[in-house]
């Protein structure tokens, strides 16, 4: 679990920095960049708990969490020219960051013992709704609603986990493996630029 948690630590740092340069582009001031940089990084989990009923949110049980974010975005704005080789690799410290925030989710639902779908939704939920609150504040589409393959990964890694711990599967080797699928599902679409198909594909083709 110290792995884990360090894995959840990067994750956290990397959709802050995601949601301070989200701010940036849009021409944030302080605030507006700290605020996308929080929300990002904590938002799915914050709602994941109030839906679950286990208040106070994470956050506030460790603020580790509350600072982390704070501080890495903090640090973009200061530095953010001096940073801009960062934004590709952030992609990859992304994936990392979503197969782990799919398995907390879904792993904390299982504990509340919800069904399927409510784990699933949960895991999904705990990777991507802080960038779906970022993207709706910096006014774009969320990516979560766009072709690129995203969701579908947490869906299929959150699946996987919450499968393997019906069979009763061990459980540190269910968590990997589910954060694994995610993880190499998103860096796939990443490296091919794998997406889902769209309403008009067929007729622009045609």
């Amino acid at each position: 679990m110290n792995l884990l948690y360090a894995l959840d630590l990067l994750g956290t740092a990397a959709f802050a920095a995601s949601g301070a340069w989200a701010g940036i582009r849009r021409d944030m001031d302080l605030f507006g960049v700290l605020m996308l940089g929080l929300v990002t990084a904590t938002g799915g989990g914050t709602l994941r708990d109030l839906f679950l009923g286990d208040t106070p949110p994470f956050i506030f049980k460790d603020e580790t969490y509350l600072y982390l974010s704070i501080a890495v975005s903090l640090a973009i704005f200061l530095f953010h020219r001096h940073l801009e080789f960062l934004q590709h690799p952030l992609l990859y410290f992304d994936a990392v960051g979503l197969g782990t925030f799919v398995v907390i989710g879904t792993g904390k639902a299982l504990a509340f013992k919800m069904g399927f779908v409510g784990s699933v939704m949960m895991g999904v939920m705990t990777a991507t709704a802080g960038g779906m609150i970022r993207d709706v504040l910096s006014t774009q589409v969320p990516l979560v609603l766009r072709k690129e393959v995203y969701a579908s990964a947490c869906i299929a890694g959150a699946a996987l986990l919450y499968l393997l711990d019906r069979v009763s599967f061990p459980r540190t080797w269910s968590l990997l493996a589910a954060a694994t699928t995610v993880i190499v599902v998103r860096l796939l679409a990443i490296r091919y630029n794998w997406s889902l198909p769209r309403a008009g594909d067929g007729e622009r083709s045609a």
